[in-house]
């Protein structure tokens, strides 16, 4: 925290510093007449009415007083990773749709507006990529009445927690009484040791480029086959996963120097046995065949089994996204 000259805490940051990344101390309790502190740092993403609103990395907000306020101060953005991949918030984002495409979008400015019968909130959200060139409000309607042509709710995926995510964007639409209905991390990591995994049953995956009955069975998610396969086939260069019963599955899209793993699902009797980062691990040797060098995934923040298998595996968090409903 901020300490001046004499020893003191001073609160640096003003209204005027709204948009910026800080740090802040304010007092929690007084206990046995003796303060109690917490720290936040995040972006500062309103000061009004002597009210602070700072989205944290995770996308959590915080409102403080300020009247609790002892110390606060700018703080430049968090520091690059040392390991594995560089990549910066927009490279991730354009790779991740080419990933997952929808059957129709429409620009708005900046903006992508897409839908997809309703296949996956990923690939039936607006990517806000910059400016939409209107007013936001303005913006919004748009896309609620572009979702509504379509008979589909209206959501924004809107990121936090890396450089030049839109923590300002997810403040306003929580405003506008947008709700926050999931959210998830982008996590990135060298591809080689996924490939290079010891995982015998990986020899025994078979890879396709497109999913069959069993497949689309085990992924769960389905209910016209036909939309499912259309989109699931889109990608650069797609590659399907599965073990013998459809014991688990993989999708995995190689695109340049990305191979971006998804749909890792094991049937609920062979967990704990490996088969996940066997099919993982098999996705990893093809992509590597095909050039790739670089590892990113997508995983609800609300799944702990794949955290740790993840983490495991030496991806780490980049950035997290969350996807905005309109408030109906």
């Amino acid at each position: 925290m901020e300490i001046t000259a004499g020893g003191l805490l001073e609160v640096r940051i003003t209204p005027a510093d709204v948009g910026k990344r800080v740090s802040v101390r304010r007092v929690e309790a007084v206990v046995s007449g003796s303060p109690e502190f917490t720290d936040t740092v995040g972006v500062l993403t309103s000061w009004d009415q002597g009210v602070l609103l700072i989205t944290k990395k995770d996308g959590q907000s915080v409102r403080i007083s300020e009247s609790s306020l002892v110390a606060g101060k700018i703080v430049p953005p968090a520091p690059a990773r040392r390991r594995g991949p560089a990549a910066s918030f927009e490279e991730l984002s354009r790779v991740a749709a080419r990933a997952w495409q929808p059957l129709e979008s429409e620009r708005l400015g900046d903006w992508t507006l897409r839908a997809a019968a309703g296949f996956t909130r990923r690939a039936n959200s607006v990517l806000p990529l910059g400016d939409p060139g209107i007013p936001l409000d303005d913006a919004l309607a748009r896309v609620t009445s572009w979702y509504a042509r379509r008979s589909l709710p209206a959501y924004v995926q809107v990121a936090t927690g890396a450089a030049g995510t839109q923590e300002m964007l997810g403040a306003e639409l929580e405003r506008r009484g947008w709700v926050n209905e999931v959210s998830a991390e982008v996590r990135i990591g060298a591809l080689a040791p996924v490939g290079d995994v010891d995982a015998p049953a990986a020899e025994a995956v078979r890879l396709t480029r497109v999913p069959d009955e069993e497949w689309l069975g085990r992924y769960g998610k389905v209910s016209d086959p036909a939309l499912a396969r259309r989109m699931l086939v889109e990608g650069p260069s797609v590659w399907f996963a599965a073990l013998p019963g459809g014991r688990a599955i993989g999708r995995c899209v190689v695109d340049g120097r990305w191979a971006g793993f998804a749909a890792v699902t094991v049937d609920p009797a062979h967990r704990r046995e490996g088969l996940a980062t066997a099919v993982m691990a098999a996705l990893a040797r093809r992509a590597l065949e095909e050039g790739a060098s670089a590892a990113w995934l997508q995983v609800e923040t609300d799944n702990p089994g794949a955290l740790a298998l993840y983490d495991g595996l030496g991806f780490a968090r980049h950035h997290t996204y969350h996807h905005y409903r309109a408030a109906s």
